[in-house]
């Protein structure tokens, strides 16, 4: 059904979760009750997903799209262009994995307990010949080490970019974002640390480039969306903001996001 046959009834009816369709666009829909507003995103597979507080009616959705029509071409084109071109990983002695920028070779351990954990050792990540064989131990066990190792970190570089921005330091998570480098969440009641999560393959990027995701999530911490306050914070912490947006841009998509051959 699209937004245009919309009937009277349905239009004033609150937005559901699913999908939407407007003007032969189609959306990912999901409703928050924390979300006073909404709000688009375009994921890096060029899928769209409008964010919506609970309690809007549909037709409140359907116009909010329409006014962002134009916003939401130009980033889908971005996506188009920018798509992801590194192949899949392979479990075997000598593949290639990234951390900080730094080159490591992935090691087989045949000894090694089966559930043993990933560990970097000498530009190697060595793993359980188990793991190896079993692609989805394999890859668990290697985000597992992005997270932990990226975490470890991101703690010591998030107190002095907070410092720098004026803002409270929050809570960190590193995780699978599903393709997302960063996001931040404020606290529902204003009284805790709000949380940021940052996306395990950051960390396969140089560290500056990390930084840069740091440094544009906390941001976030004063100023909610992408506005101009929001340029002129992370403007003033960072002057080469742009720069580094722009290498994230095309750094980024030759980045692993966890695909195993």
């Amino acid at each position: 059904m699209t937004a245009s046959t919309l009937d009277s009834a349905t239009q004033a009816a609150p937005v559901q979760g699913g999908l939407l369709a407007v003007d032969g666009l189609t959306l990912e829909v999901r409703v928050s009750p924390r979300r006073k507003r909404f709000a688009l995103t375009v994921e890096l597979d060029a899928a769209v997903t409008l964010h919506a507080p609970r309690g809007r009616s549909a037709a409140d959705a359907v116009d909010f799209v329409r006014a962002h029509r134009a916003w939401v071409a130009d980033k889908v084109a971005l996506r188009e262009r920018t798509r992801p071109l590194t192949p899949p990983k392979r479990l075997v002695e000598g593949e290639v994995f990234r951390y900080l920028g730094r080159t490591y070779r992935l090691t087989v351990d045949h000894e090694r307990p089966a559930g043993a954990p990933v560990r970097a050792v000498a530009g190697r990540l060595v793993l359980s010949a188990a793991q190896a064989a079993e692609t989805t131990l394999g890859r668990a066990a290697l985000t597992a080490w992005y997270c932990r190792s990226g975490r470890r970190w991101a703690v010591g570089r998030l107190q002095p970019w907070a410092a720098r921005m004026g803002v409270p330091e929050p809570a960190l998570e590193v995780s699978d974002l599903g393709g997302r480098w960063g996001s931040y969440r404020p606290s529902p009641d204003n009284r805790e640390k709000g949380r940021m999560r940052l996306g395990w393959p950051l960390f396969q990027l140089p560290m500056h480039l990390v930084d840069y995701v740091v440094a544009h999530e906390l941001a976030h911490v004063r100023v909610h969306g992408h506005g101009p306050d929001f340029w002129a914070l992370l403007g003033r912490a960072l002057p080469e903001y742009e720069e580094r947006r722009a290498e994230l841009d095309e750094l980024g998509r030759r980045m692993w996001m966890g695909d195993i051959a």
